[in-house]
């Protein structure tokens, strides 16, 4: 959560990355709705970091793992209730490494938004109380820049979302 490190064994991975992405947490069960009807099964959102090992992810050709290492996927500080952000397509959303600007972007331009997301899932599976949907991440992580910029020991990674909060993590090898 906010204010907790992000550690990873640099003998396991060497390329640790953030993604700055809107999470939103459903607040009662979900179950073939529409994007019509979508929004109102939202509890919330809040600020999420999808840190990722990429090194993992492309030995393994998936990605479980490298998203799964203990202390990856902080979120937090709080919950916007859903009333708070009726339009959760409008928001400013950024990643910073070191106060450095890494992504700066706009919920408006997510591939799938909040809506589509919840119904596309609630078409394969039960969406219950207190699920998380991380909804993707914009351009500008580590990996895809030139030069790489992977997270390093002692850098602070910040996730800015407007109206919704700003968390905040140092980074730690173990």
């Amino acid at each position: 959560g906010h204010g907790a490190d992000i550690t990873w064994d640099p003998g396991l991975t060497a390329a640790v990355d953030f993604e700055a992405e809107l999470a939103v947490v459903i607040g009662r069960t979900a179950r073939l709705v529409t994007e019509a009807e979508a929004l109102d099964f939202v509890l919330g959102y809040t600020c999420l970091n999808d840190v990722s090992a990429r090194d993992l992810q492309y030995a393994d050709k998936q990605f479980v793992r490298a998203k799964s290492l203990d202390t990856f996927t902080p979120m937090g500080p709080a919950l916007v209730t859903a009333d708070e952000i009726p339009e959760p397509q409008a928001l400013g959303i950024r990643c910073l490494v070191n106060g450095e600007v890494m992504q700066e972007s706009s919920t408006a331009q997510m591939v799938h938004g909040v809506a589509a997301l919840i119904a596309f899932c609630s078409r394969a599976f039960t969406l219950e109380p207190g699920d998380i949907i991380a909804t993707g991440t914009p351009s500008g992580v580590g990996w895809f820049r030139d030069p790489k910029r992977m997270l390093r020991d002692g850098d602070e990674v910040t996730v800015e979302i407007e109206r919704v909060g700003r968390l905040v993590n140092r980074c730690r090898e173990e």
